[in-house]
């Protein structure tokens, strides 16, 4: 996502590189750079020119502080507007009702159900709600039974009526079996539908006007770009929706709806679907999402996922093993299964400042750490606990029963003892010692 703006961007700012101060025509040329960008990112023609001319304005407004370059003003003065463009504020859901009620709306195909199981899940797991989700796709073959699956992986309720033809009977009931039953969340799928079926975007104004919704929320597919600007202004105009879920957002995109459509549409973006598992879904962040296109990284985003999966007394329970110099192989597996939990590898490393840049044509496996995982699961219990017992013998069974080579091995156990001896001087603060005792070589197991 935005791999293709970004580098235009940097490209752009190269142009004040060198310097010695912003003018007209240095800016002129630069802006110019800017807005092909934007173009080619598929944004909105007049967000593009609107957007270009505020900066231009920002820019020449401005006296340039000695100890600050052109270039690295405008990269701020660029930053700011991309926040400000794409709503400035993060928007979060209100939910103030009992029940309170989501309805989801959107294009066929957009993938608003699998979005409805993510938004449940998240719900239940992060903000510790009841959610319910109701089936109100009476249209589509086997969209019941899609929401259903969707409800068991996420392991919360659907509500269904199969032989039931009326989505509103079904969204009202929905709502009281959700009062007798002490939900506190009723997540409505609707059928998709196209703007210019008027019988279904009836339907769809006819089901929010009987529940009345805390909350009704436009998905749409980030892929379709310009177009899905286009289809949420249409449906806004019909539903007066209250915020936009842009799916996708993972896939080869160029953003373009992203950066267009809280302007053309004047509602914010609320979440983004970030891949295809069911806890791949963020609440969006102009301000983060500005610094990823502008290379900038997102630690923010990367600590609030690592938190997620930190547990404290699990975090305790690990010191003292530390401590004791007791750390095994069943705790290294603990730690690289959080960490993949944690999401795409790749991902992740581009949220790290400049890292994203430099691994931008080196192709990571998400399956990283298979190997590994098989040379540990190889291992007898006891040698996962007291790796000292690992002998030439015991290297050679695991290697032939993990599918890979004794060096392998060897260097996966080299790496766990020096990944051993750091961990012990970080719990003692001595990072004098632990920089001396950093892996040499390249990291993780060859090919």
């Amino acid at each position: 996502m935005f791999d293709n703006l970004s580098e235009r961007l940097e490209r752009s700012f190269k142009i004040l590189k060198g310097e010695g101060k912003i003018t007209e025509i240095n800016v002129a040329e630069t802006l110019k750079d800017v807005r092909r960008a934007l173009l080619d990112a598929d944004v909105n023609y007049k967000v593009a020119k609107n957007f270009t001319d505020t900066v231009k304005e920002k820019a020449l407004g401005q006296n340039v502080l000695t100890a600050v370059k052109p270039s690295q003003l405008m990269v701020k003065i660029v930053h700011d507007e991309l926040t400000t463009l794409m709503g400035g504020e993060t928007a979060d859901v209100e939910l103030k009702s009992h029940p309170a009620v989501v309805l989801m709306s959107g294009l066929q195909g957009s993938g608003k159900t699998t979005f409805s199981g993510k938004l449940a899940r998240m719900f239940k797991q992060k903000r510790g709600r009841r959610p319910l989700l109701v089936a109100c796709d009476v249209y589509r073959p086997a969209a019941i039974q899609q929401l259903t699956v969707l409800g068991e992986q996420v392991e919360v309720p659907v509500y269904s009526e199969p032989n039931n033809q009326s989505p509103i009977e079904i969204a009202l009931n929905a709502i009281q079996h959700a009062k007798a039953k002490g939900f506190d969340i009723v997540i409505v799928d609707t059928a998709g539908r196209l703007a210019v079926d008027e019988q279904m975007m009836n339907e769809i104004e006819a089901i929010k006007k009987a529940i009345n919704p805390d909350e009704t929320l436009f998905v749409v597919d980030a892929m379709t770009g310009q177009d899905a600007v286009n289809t949420a202004k249409e449906f806004n105009e019909r539903l007066d929706f209250n915020g936009v879920v842009l799916t996708k957002l993972d896939g080869d995109t160029r953003g373009g709806a992203a950066l267009s459509i809280r302007t053309v549409v004047n509602k914010p973006i609320k979440f983004v679907g970030t891949g295809e598992k069911l806890d791949a879904i963020d609440v969006f962040h102009p301000a983060r999402m500005a610094d990823r296109i502008l290379g900038m990284g997102d630690i923010v985003s990367l600590v609030e996922r690592a938190q997620e999966q930190y547990d404290e007394e699990e975090a305790k329970r690990l010191q003292k093993k530390i401590q004791k110099n007791q750390f095994d192989f069943n705790d290294f597996l603990k730690q690289i299964q959080q960490i993949k939990k944690m999401g795409n590898i790749k991902d992740l490393a581009a949220m790290i400042p400049g890292v994203g840049k430099a691994l931008k044509n080196i192709d990571i496996d998400d399956n990283v750490f298979k190997r590994i995982e098989a040379i540990i699961y190889s291992m007898t219990p006891i040698e996962r606990e007291h790796p000292e017992v690992l002998n030439t013998s015991r290297r050679q069974r695991i290697a032939k029963g993990s599918g890979t080579k004794v060096e392998d091995v060897n260097r996966l156990l080299k790496q766990f003892d020096q990944t051993r001896k750091m961990m012990k001087m970080m719990t003692g603060s001595n990072m004098a010692k632990m920089a001396k005792m950093m892996p040499k070589g390249r990291p993780g197991l060859g090919r």
